[in-house]
C-alpha cells in the first residue's frame, strides 16, 4: 500500500499506525453510521402514487413505513432524516422505529412490543427546513450487525411542494397508508412502493470505523433482488467484516456532472467527509461520465482527463481527513445499446481510466473490479454469467464477483 507523507505541526512524522484512524477505531464508542442511502431529488415517475401525492402536496395523512438493513451493532440507535431537496419545509408530526416482522426486509409489519417512539429534542415532531436535515434523540433499542430496522413516520400536513428527498433505488418495499398508524404493528391494505423517502442514515453507538462506498447504480444495485439485500456492497458485508459498510450510491450518477443526484464532486463533503464514523472510502465511478460523453476523439479526451483530475481531487479532499482512499477499476459495457459506440472510442477510454488507476498513483490500493467482471473469452463484455442481460449491469452472481475483489483486510478495524 502506498502510504501518504502525513506531517504533524511541528514537522515530525505521523506514525503510519495512526494515519487515517479516528477514535473509533482504537476501542472508543461513538456515533457511527450503520446504514445510509444518498439523498436525491424525486422524479416524477418515482413520486408516491395517488392519494399520497396531491396537485402541490405529498403525503398528507399518510403513514409511511420503511425498512433498512444495518451493518454494525450498538445498545443505542438514531435516525437522520433529510429535507435535501425538498420545496418546502417538511413537517413530521410523529416516529417511530422497532423490529420488522420475522425481521425481514420490505414487510409492513413489526414485532408487537418493539416500537420504540423517536423524539426531537424531547418532541415528538419537528419540522425540517428546507434543504436541511435533522438527527432523532438516541434510543435505547439494541440491535446486531446484519439485522433489519423498521422506520415509521406519520405527516399530518404532508410536504407542501412535489420536490420530495428519497432514493429511489432503494431494491426494498415501503408502505404508505392513510391516517395515523405510525405505532400500529400492521398497516392493513397499505400500499407497497419500491423505494425509500425521507431516510438518510441510521447510527448506532459502537467501536468501529465505516468504509463509504461512492458509486452509480453498479453500486446501488440495479438487477439485485428486491428486499434480497444481494447488491455487491451488502455482500460485502457478508464477508463479516469488522467495520461499517455505507452504500453511499445513486443510479445515474456521475462524477463530474450532475446526473440523477449531484455529482460526486459535489456531494463529497455530505456523503462521505461529514458521515459519522468514515475513516475509509471506496470509488467505483466513471462509467457514466465516458457513456454519456460524446463518441468523439475531443471529447473522450476531455473525459478521460477530466475523469483523472477528479480522481485526485477526490483523493486530496477525503486525505486532508485522514480517510484512506481506495479506487476501483471501471467493469466492461461492450455491447450496451447505449453506451458501446462502433469505433470503440469509448473503450479507448475505460482503458485509459482503468491503466492510470492500475499504476497505482490516484489511490492508496485499488480493487480490480473489470478483471473480476469481464468475460475472459471477450474482456471488453461482461462476463455472461454476471450479465443482467443489458451488457451494463450485474446479477447478485455478478455482484457476488465484485464483492469477492475486494481485500479483506480493506474490512478490518
Amino acid at each position: 500500500m502506498r502510504r501518504r507523507a502525513l506531517l504533524a505541526a511541528g514537522g515530525a512524522a505521523v506514525p503510519a499506525a495512526l494515519i487515517g484512524r479516528p477514535a473509533a477505531a482504537h476501542g472508543a464508542k461513538r456515533w457511527v453510521h450503520t446504514w445510509v442511502a444518498m439523498p436525491q431529488l424525486t422524479e416524477p415517475g418515482n413520486l408516491p402514487p395517488a392519494p399520497f401525492t396531491q396537485t402541490s402536496a405529498v403525503l398528507a395523512d399518510t403513514t409511511l413505513r420503511q425498512t433498512v438493513h444495518l451493518t454494525v451493532g450498538g445498545p443505542r440507535v438514531r435516525v437522520r432524516f433529510s429535507n435535501a431537496f425538498g420545496g418546502a419545509a417538511l413537517p413530521l408530526t410523529a416516529a417511530v422505529i422497532g423490529r420488522p416482522t420475522d425481521g425481514r426486509a420490505g414487510v409492513p409489519g413489526v414485532v408487537p412490543g418493539s416500537l420504540r417512539p423517536l423524539t426531537f429534542g424531547g418532541r415528538t415532531g419537528v419540522v425540517v427546513p428546507v434543504g436541511a436535515q435533522v438527527v432523532a434523540d438516541p434510543v435505547d433499542l439494541p440491535v446486531q450487525a446484519g439485522e433489519n430496522l423498521s422506520i415509521t413516520v406519520y405527516l399530518a400536513a404532508g410536504q407542501a411542494s412535489l420536490n420530495l428527498t428519497s432514493h429511489p433505488g432503494s431494491r426494498t418495499t415501503s408502505y404508505l397508508i392513510k391516517g395515523d398508524l405510525h405505532a400500529s404493528p400492521e398497516l392493513p391494505g397499505a400500499v407497497g412502493v419500491d423505494h425509500w423517502y425521507l431516510i438518510s442514515g441510521v447510527e448506532v453507538l459502537a467501536g468501529v470505523p465505516a468504509l463509504a462506498i461512492v458509486g452509480d447504480s453498479l453500486t446501488d444495485g440495479r438487477g439485485s433482488t428486491t428486499n434480497g439485500n444481494d447488491r455487491w456492497p451488502d455482500q460485502l458485508f457478508a464477508r463479516r467484516p469488522r467495520i461499517a459498510v455505507l452504500n453511499q450510491a445513486a443510479g445515474g450518477n456521475r462524477i463530474l456532472n450532475d446526473g440523477l443526484g449531484p455529482n460526486v464532486l459535489a456531494r463529497l463533503d455530505r456523503d462521505v467527509l461529514a458521515t459519522g464514523g468514515v475513516d475509509r472510502m471506496l470509488l467505483f465511478e466513471g462509467v457514466n461520465d465516458i457513456g454519456t460523453a460524446a463518441a468523439g476523439v475531443a471529447a473522450q479526451k476531455q473525459v478521460v482527463d477530466d475523469l483523472l483530475f477528479a480522481f485526485e481531487q477526490v483523493a486530496a479532499r477525503a486525505r486532508a481527513r485522514d480517510i484512506t482512499v481506495y479506487g476501483a477499476t471501471i467493469t466492461p459495457f461492450g455491447g450496451n445499446t447505449g453506451y458501446d459506440d462502433p469505433a470503440g472510442l469509448r473503450e479507448e477510454s475505460r482503458q485509459a481510466v482503468n491503466a492510470a488507476i492500475r499504476r497505482g498513483r490516484l489511490f492508496d490500493e485499488i480493487a480490480d473490479f473489470d478483471v473480476a467482471a469481464r468475460d475472459p473469452a471477450v474482456p471488453r463484455q461482461l462476463n455472461p454469467a454476471y450479465d443482467v442481460g443489458d451488457h451494463l449491469h450485474f446479477n447478485p452472481t455478478g455482484y457476488a464477483a465484485l464483492a469477492a475483489a475486494v481485500p479483506l483486510r480493506w474490512l478490518s478495524a
